[in-house]
């Protein structure tokens, strides 16, 4: 019987595939050629990011204090200063375009969503915010100039909110609209067995659910904002004074960014203000990844 149960298990161990690797196999070769590719694709896609991070921290990190945060502009021949009122002004019109952008995008997500998914309408408007992903920022800056500061008579933060917000809107809208698609269909379903009208869905069970999702959209759209240039020089110009004036607050006048700081102060003879684009730069890129990364938490959260 050892005998007999002895060649049936060598018979066994024949007939059973080998799961060893070879490395002389062409296709284990042709997987390791693409993944070391994959990888060094990886690293060398990576570079720029640190390399970019590295000079920020090198270069701005020396002149970053307490100061350069709650300090005005210096003047020309100044020494010292700061960008508090840039980055102020920054949050002030950030929260201006996600005012405006969040709202009414969202609520045209519902629409493209629940309520005509298909419908011609629901087409164009899907369209016209695909084309606004592409529209060059400077043509934001150029209509909120004509419907804003020619309207109002003045460069303000509004103006700059505006053009942020025709930024904000479309990648807002789209990245709520698939957010709600991912929301089982089952869960609606129950909901209007149980006798729950349309707008009692959406409101009570489509709108939480995908809340992660949608909150991704807006993260990654206020990063976006954060970092525009060109539409604030034609919105918001800039400013070296704080938006509080005599203990009121007045947004209807020039206002100061971190972005439009840096482009005035990279290009002046001046060493103190070189320093200090490049210190502004390394705290809008810091404000930029915090964002991208809180984004990038949201997304990984089940729905």
């Amino acid at each position: 019987m050892n005998r007999l149960d002895s060649v049936h298990d060598n018979v066994r161990a024949a007939d059973e595939p080998q799961l060893t690797r070879s490395f002389k196999d062409p296709r284990t070769v042709l997987s390791s050629l693409l993944s070391i590719g994959a990888i060094m694709a990886a690293l060398m896609a990576s570079v720029p990011l640190f390399s970019v991070l590295f000079m920020l921290v090198w270069r701005g990190g020396a002149k970053l204090s307490w100061g350069a945060l709650t300090e005005l502009p210096p003047s020309a021949f100044e020494d010292g200063g700061g960008f508090g009122n840039a980055i102020v002004g920054t949050l002030v019109m950030v929260g201006i375009a996600a005012a405006i952008s969040v709202p009414i995008g969202i609520l045209a997500a519902v629409f493209l969503a629940e309520f005509e998914p298909e419908g011609k309408t629901a087409n164009t408007v899907r369209f016209c915010a695909k084309t606004l992903t592409g529209l060059p920022s400077i043509l934001a800056g150029v209509f909120a100039y004509a419907a804003v500061v020619l309207a109002t008579g003045t460069y303000s933060a509004p103006a700059g909110g505006v053009a942020l917000a025709l930024l904000m809107l479309p990648t807002v809208m789209l990245t709520a609209e698939e957010a709600m698609k991912m929301v089982p269909s089952r869960m609606k379903e129950a909901a209007v067995g149980m006798g729950c009208t349309p707008s009692q869905v959406v409101w009570r069970i489509v709108l939480p659910t995908a809340l992660p999702g949608m909150l991704t959209g807006v993260m990654l759209a206020v990063a976006r904002a954060a970092g525009e240039t060109a539409p604030l020089v034609f919105t918001a110009l800039f400013s070296n004074y704080w938006l509080t004036q005599g203990g009121t607050v007045s947004v209807m006048e020039p206002t100061a960014s971190l972005a439009v700081l840096i482009y005035n102060f990279s290009g002046m003879p001046f060493e103190n203000q070189v320093e200090m684009a490049w210190a502004a730069a390394l705290v809008l890129v810091m404000i930029v990844l915090l964002i991208n990364i809180s984004g990038q938490i949201l997304s990984r959260r089940k729905v």
